[in-house]
């Protein structure tokens, strides 16, 4: 206890510092995912020959291991904070991209089948019906990839990007618990916070008609 105050103490402002990069480092990463994620979903239920395909795709890289991906970036984009958003974008792209697509294809088929009927062109489809029917789906891939992507920016201290990994890997190097803990300790309460506050996004977003179906059922 007493050499976790003494480095409060010592390194709060470093702790504030590192903890600023590590939440900027993962939720830029995060909206990058959602900018490219759900529209590509979205185009994706109208392309129903390439669709599974192009996801299969998207989840080979799931499968690449996350200091490789760092590493390829290095010669490409230097060292920095820019190759590990754009390495932590990709992480991000398959859980959103994944539920916008089953989100989407899942709509009531009564209900888009009347919106024809009422001469609503595909656009109107997509941004009056579909997405916002599919939006507790979509948002449930957006809360996965922010906790997770919260977890990998630890690594992006790889690659000179800071962020509370840099307390970690200090402290494995060094052998101080302490630094172990001040890297560990806010990386979980940011994950755990931005799920909460995604949660609560999720249900504003979330039409009454939806949210009361969820209940019934």
């Amino acid at each position: 206890m007493d050499a976790i105050m003494q480095f409060l103490q010592e390194q709060g402002n470093s702790l504030l510092l590192k903890t600023w990069e590590h939440l900027y480092i993962s939720l830029s990463a995060v909206l990058l995912g959602i900018v490219a994620a759900v529209p590509l979903g979205v185009v994706l239920t109208r392309l129903g020959k390439i669709a599974e395909t192009v996801i299969r795709m998207i989840s080979v890289i799931q499968t690449f291991p996350s200091l490789a991906i760092l590493a390829f970036f290095i010669p490409i984009l230097g060292v920095g904070k820019l190759p590990a958003i754009i390495a932590l974008f990709f992480y991000s792209m398959l859980p959103i991209l994944r539920n916008t697509y089953i989100g989407i294809k899942n709509t009531d088929n009564n209900l888009v089948e009347a919106g024809r009927g009422m001469g609503m062109t595909n656009w109107q489809l997509i941004a009056g019906l579909e997405l916002p029917m599919a939006i507790p789906i979509i948002m449930a891939g957006i809360r996965i990839s922010t906790v997770y992507l919260i977890g990998w920016a630890t690594l992006a201290s790889f690659v000179g990007a800071g962020g509370l990994g840099d307390f970690i890997f200090d402290g494995l190097n060094l052998y101080k618990p302490e630094f172990i803990l001040a890297g560990a300790i806010p990386s979980t309460i940011l994950a755990l916070l931005a799920d909460w506050i995604l949660g609560i996004l999720e249900k504003k977003l979330t039409p009454r008609t939806t949210s009361k179906k969820r209940e019934l059922a």
